[in-house]
């Protein structure tokens, strides 16, 4: 009896010095798995990640607005304003160049009370004629400058077409709504001294044949007073 229990504590204390020595702090280091724990701190790592990546979007979407607001505000790099007010100036010193009866209101009411208008019977024959040479030149005048108007507006013709293709080009090519508004502008405006223009040639060549039926008229008045004169003299004993 006192042999077993003798071996037993042999046992016993054999198996004491084969298990491992753990200090008691080692042991306290020891973390226990939790399974629940790290899955949530997944999912919030997730939404975390998710919010960032829409923050990028949205402030790349803010930058491409940004950079699209800069091209709508972008002004268009070419302009025709001076090439179409040199055309308009041309054709304005065309009309200022007129001769003879000028575009002047005072002017040509007092040319036509003078060389238009009704003779008296007394008027000498130097006089009616003096009066028709001097309507005569006038429709010439009038004729010539009708013809020098036309010839400038069909000599700027060819530089509105190279503006007419520079800014149509320029209206496809604009990058953002001002440029395109600013070359439909331009694109008015061209048309607008294309008006000027032909409202120049129909002002001109308007005033030559209206010189011209003046002439006619007061031709006729003159040989009403001739005739008139003539009968005058011929009763005359």
């Amino acid at each position: 009896m006192i042999l077993n229990r003798r071996r037993l504590a042999a046992v016993a204390a054999a198996s004491l010095l084969a298990a491992p020595l753990v200090p008691g702090a080692a042991l306290a280091q020891f973390t226990v798995f939790d399974p629940s724990n790290y899955a949530e701190n997944v999912l919030q790592a997730a939404r975390a990640l998710q919010t960032v990546n829409n923050q990028i979007t949205s402030l790349q979407n803010e930058a491409q607005m940004l950079i699209g607001q800069g091209r709508s505000l972008a002004s268009l790099p070419y302009s025709s304003l001076a090439a179409l007010q040199a055309q308009l100036d041309r054709t304005r010193a065309l009309l200022s160049q007129a001769q003879g009866l000028a575009y002047d209101v005072s002017k040509i009411r007092e040319t036509f009370r003078t060389q238009y208008g009704t003779v008296d019977v007394s008027v000498t024959d130097a006089a009616l004629t003096q009066r028709a040479d001097a309507r005569w030149g006038a429709a010439v005048a009038g004729f010539q400058d009708a013809l020098k108007v036309q010839a400038g507006v069909v000599g700027g013709m060819d530089a509105s077409r190279d503006q007419l293709a520079a800014l149509v080009g320029q209206s496809q090519g604009a990058v953002g709504g001002l440029q395109a508004a600013q070359a439909g502008n331009q694109l008015l405006a061209l048309q607008a001294q294309q008006l000027a223009d032909l409202l120049a040639l129909s002002a001109a060549q308007g005033r030559a044949q209206a010189l011209e039926a003046a002439d006619r008229a007061a031709a006729r008045a003159d040989a009403k007073a001739r005739f008139s004169k003539f009968m005058g003299s011929a009763g005359t004993p």
